[in-house]
């Protein structure tokens, strides 16, 4: 919030624990996160079935003094290493395990272990190309030719109480939300917007901050060439 409305615009990486590799790669990417103005890293995903998932958290902790963000593809990652989680309902579909079921399930664990919560609308948005997390969550993305559903869904979702909201286009989008979705969606709400999917470019990342986004989302571009973080990270204003 405080970035928000100081204009800041932020960066955050989304790391699969099942795609980070061993420990020598992870400790390289690591490595990387922490040269380049990267603001927050994201862990978690739709499916997740590395082992140790607790185990790479400490490691991913040990190693940065980064604020490290769950991410939850399920209730099952929820964890209490992290500095905070993003609690997301899936707002863009209709699956009410998604709204609320899984998260009356994880509740109590997330009361016990005291951990920040960020209640995230989430809206999957179709970027060309079938995703882990719509084959999952069973529900069909938002067209993406329709910013003003994305909009409304929005709105919706800040009336209800959500305290931030998350464009995301999912793993491996063949193309990144549209700048007039990313724009609807800003001047529908006063909420924090993090925007990830298919951010390929620095053109990309400009683009959908110029188009209203407050945080974007390097995953899968991240995780196939690294040294694409540097050319993004520096397209950061100043702080």
């Amino acid at each position: 919030m405080e970035n928000k409305y100081s204009g800041k615009k932020s960066l955050a990486v989304l790391l699969d624990p099942d795609k980070l590799g061993e420990k020598d790669r992870r400790d390289g990417i690591l490595k990387l996160i922490n040269e380049c103005r990267v603001d927050y890293i994201f862990v978690g995903g739709s499916l997740v079935t590395e082992g140790g998932f607790e185990e790479i958290i400490k490691d991913i902790k040990s190693n940065t003094e980064l604020p490290v963000i769950l991410f939850p593809g399920s209730v099952s990652q929820v964890n209490g290493e992290v500095d905070a989680m993003l609690l997301l309902s899936l707002i863009s579909g209709r699956n009410p395990e998604l709204l609320i079921g899984q998260h009356v399930i994880a509740a109590p664990k997330i009361k016990q272990l005291d951990l920040e919560t960020i209640s995230t609308g989430y809206m999957l948005v179709d970027c060309g190309k079938a995703t882990t997390a719509s084959y999952i969550s069973g529900t069909l993305p938002l067209p993406h030719d329709k910013p003003e559903i994305a909009a409304a869904t929005a709105a919706a979702g800040e009336m209800i109480g959500m305290s931030c909201m998350y464009l995301d286009g999912g793993s491996g989008a063949a193309k990144p939300v549209s700048q007039a979705m990313i724009h609807a969606v800003r001047i529908a709400t006063k909420t924090p917007l993090i925007v990830g999917g298919g951010i390929r470019s620095e053109e990309e990342a400009a683009d959908a901050w110029n188009a209203g986004a407050d945080i974007i989302v390097m995953g899968t571009a991240f995780e196939e060439n690294p040294e694409l973080l540097i050319d993004i990270a520096s397209l950061k204003t100043a702080d």
